[in-house]
């Protein structure tokens, strides 16, 4: 992309993550922590700069993929008072005050192990995982990551239908990202 993807700028010039903090932020999330790996100075200089700053924690093995981030994060946000953690991915920026506010609400009202937005039979981010996937998530193998989780727990999953494309948005090449830019 030529430039890490949390920094690219989205449709209205905002870096994607100062987005996502900023979104997060208004629908009401509290405790947010942003994970970061090789970029981390840039980011931490970047997020220093708005309100409200998130904490900041460090992978310091990137390359094992994205469980080993939400496990640095888990580490960083989880204790023993924590109901459930709400992920999301850096390349999904476009995500709407509203879908989080609505995924929030489900999994306040079900208590499901895991929450997330569908549009039809697409789902998207953020995804809430209720504390009883902590100890699943932490044993869950890295080369498959979350994923060996929720389908392990398909059958409890609850999908919260929204009408946000961009809960569905994820940006992963150059294409993608000027078909983003046109949003």
């Amino acid at each position: 992309m030529g430039s890490p993807k949390a920094l690219l700028p989205s449709p209205d010039g905002r870096p994607f993550v100062t987005r996502i903090v900023q979104t997060l932020r208004e629908a009401g999330i509290v405790d947010l922590v942003v994970v970061t790996g090789r970029d981390h100075d840039a980011l931490v200089e970047v997020l220093s700069r708005g309100p409200s700053p998130p904490l900041i924690a460090r992978n310091p093995e990137p390359s094992r993929g994205q469980l080993s981030s939400l496990l640095v994060g888990m580490d960083a946000v989880v204790h023993p008072d924590t109901e459930a953690i709400l992920v999301t991915l850096v390349d999904v920026p476009m995500i709407a005050v509203s879908t989080v506010t609505r995924v929030v609400t489900a999994w306040e009202r079900t208590r499901a192990p895991i929450v997330r937005p569908a549009i039809g039979d697409r789902h998207g981010h953020p995804v809430i995982f209720d504390r009883v996937l902590f100890d699943p998530l932490r044993g869950a193998p890295l080369d498959v990551g979350a994923k060996s989780v929720v389908r392990a727990h398909e059958h409890d999953l609850l999908n919260v239908p929204v009408d946000d494309e961009g809960c569905l948005v994820d940006v992963d090449t150059p294409d993608e990202y000027r078909q983003l830019r046109d949003w």
